[in-house]
């Protein structure tokens, strides 16, 4: 399998593999060894999808028999048109679909018993941390997006369906919790935040219950997994779960897309919540929470953006002093509301503004990750090296404030050699750059 996008995209691949080794079926390392070869698309951007295009046409390249499902496989007529030769063609999440495509293509070859065997899920994350997808789809009719188009409108899993994946996760060895979804924060509200029992006691399906319950879980030796919100609109309620974080249940992380700061930029994207007064609320946060950190996304160049609207931007990062930030240029993506609006950013403003903000958000990090320089921070264990010709064993961690891929790491130096994988250690910070701590494991 070759899987491509977000998270939400990658817990797809994992079901399917799951369902798949049910099957009997058993994933191959490479090409060759492949009887079949899935691609999972993204076609959130233009450039997305000509990524999966790529990968398409390079599964057929070294192998040719190759089935195609994610967000991309809504543009079934796309794809055929470049590649006539792909065996089948699904949509996003359309799990049941792709298995049955599998199996026309490669019937499995079980033995008699393999139906009564239990099979493990499949994970494409390493085995100490793993992603919690609480809903599908989404609500909000963003003018850049076309997620409601690919994955449909909001649908919430069942409150106790999230948590008994949660548990069982922790149970397994994981010790970090990602939970993801197109709008974690309108988690429930589809379902009327219809309450289930859970351990004899009755949880509502909705963002402040759920984190509370995941914050009561523990691993088989007793450590309380880190649990970290991803994708939180700004919503009221978003404040009572800042509490949680003081108190050690939840990571003191949230991420946040809030996309632009411009009140005028905000109603032409079409954003929810942009009326939220978010620079009081993220200084109340940090006075509940103080190593609350806030990571968010920024789209430069939308149509209509002035120089004006770009400076405001910049002058809100500035007070808000965000600690993870990434920014992106605008890019028409096809069949968008943004793509009929006014006055578009010729590309060399939008570079112009990109390198702009990335210089202020750089500094900021710089300056944040500096003052923690002589802390002692919790970490968890990503990777452990080899030793080098000194003996000496080097390991590549991360903080409460880094997310797996997507932000800093923290690089130790001479660790005990029976560091593994998935340990939480403490860690003296000795030296910072602009996006990473390094360090030794604290005495």
């Amino acid at each position: 399998m070759v899987s491509l996008g977000c998270p939400k995209a990658l817990v797809d691949s994992e079901r399917i593999l799951t369902s798949l080794r049910a099957d009997g079926y058993a994933m191959s390392p490479d090409y060759a060894g492949a009887d079949v070869v899935l691609v999972n698309t993204c076609g959130f951007l233009d450039s997305a999808k000509e990524e999966s295009l790529e990968a398409i046409g390079e599964a057929i390249a070294e192998n040719g028999r190759v089935i195609v499902t994610g967000c991309m496989g809504e543009e079934a007529d796309v794809i055929r048109a470049r590649f006539p030769q792909v065996l089948a063609v699904t949509g996003a999440h359309q799990y049941e679909a792709v298995v049955e495509a599998v199996r026309e293509a490669a019937p499995p070859s079980q033995g008699p018993f393999v139906d009564l065997v239990p099979q493990p899920d499949v994970k494409l994350t390493p085995r100490h941390y793993s992603y919690l997808k609480i809903s599908e789809g989404c609500n909000h009719s963003c003018a850049f997006c076309i997620i409601p188009q690919l994955r449909g409108r909001l649908a919430s899993r069942r409150i106790d369906a999230v948590l008994r994946e949660a548990e069982k996760l922790v149970a397994a060895g994981t010790k970090e919790l990602l939970v993801i979804s197109q709008d974690t924060s309108a988690y429930g509200v589809d379902i009327r935040h219809e309450p289930r029992m859970w351990h004899g006691r009755e949880v509502r399906a909705h963002m402040t219950d759920m984190a509370r319950e995941l914050g009561q879980l523990r691993t088989p030796d007793g450590e309380t997994p880190w649990v970290r919100l991803h994708y939180v609109y700004p919503y009221p309620h978003v404040d009572a779960v800042i509490p949680l974080m003081a108190e050690g249940l939840l990571t003191p992380y949230l991420d946040i897309p809030f996309q632009h700061a411009s009140p005028k930029v905000l109603k032409a994207m079409k954003r929810p919540a942009n009326e939220a007064k978010v620079l009081e609320r993220i200084k109340a946060w940090r006075a509940i929470a103080p190593d609350l950190t806030i990571r968010s996304s920024f789209v430069v160049g939308f149509p209509g953006e002035t120089e004006d609207d770009f400076a405001y931007l910049l002058d809100w990062l500035e007070e808000a002093q965000l600690d993870r930030v990434g920014a992106f240029r605008f890019e028409p993506v096809a069949g968008a509301q943004a793509n009929d609006l006014p006055d578009p950013v010729p590309e060399a403003v939008k570079e112009e503004r990109y390198a702009r903000i990335m210089e202020v958000t750089e500094r900021i990090s710089a300056a944040k990750l500096a003052a923690k320089v002589g802390r002692i921070l919790p970490v968890i264990v990503d990777e452990v090296g080899e030793p080098d010709e000194d003996g000496d064993i080097g390991a590549t961690a991360r903080s409460q404030a880094d997310a797996p891929e997507i932000d800093g790491q923290v690089f130790l130096r001479n660790v005990p050699v029976d560091l593994q994988q998935g340990d939480f250690v403490d860690v003296l910070v000795e030296d910072a750059d602009a996006h990473d701590l390094y360090g030794a494991i604290a005495p």
